[in-house]
């Protein structure tokens, strides 16, 4: 199943990802630091939601008071609560 969630408040605006048997696989970040991200999304594959949720919640990046990884974890969470 394909997820797809806009971003607030972080470079990156979106993120999608599939969900195969409960986890993550092949997430993609619009926007943000290129770089960064791509090393994000290579270390989370296979993980579940929940997982990605719990490692990746309360990070911050500069004065924010969020982050890409941050608004990926309530991407998670939201589709947790949708039943994903």
């Amino acid at each position: 199943m394909h997820c797809s969630y806009p971003l607030e408040i972080c470079c990156a605006k979106q993120v999608d990802f599939d969900l195969e048997d409960g986890r993550v696989r092949n997430l993609v970040f619009t926007g943000g630091c290129h770089g960064n991200l791509k090393m994000i999304s290579k270390l989370l594959e296979g993980w579940t939601l929940q997982d990605i949720a719990d490692k990746c919640s309360g990070n911050t990046c500069r004065n924010k008071g969020t982050s890409c990884a941050d608004q990926l974890a309530k991407a998670c969470l939201k589709a947790i609560e949708e039943g994903r």
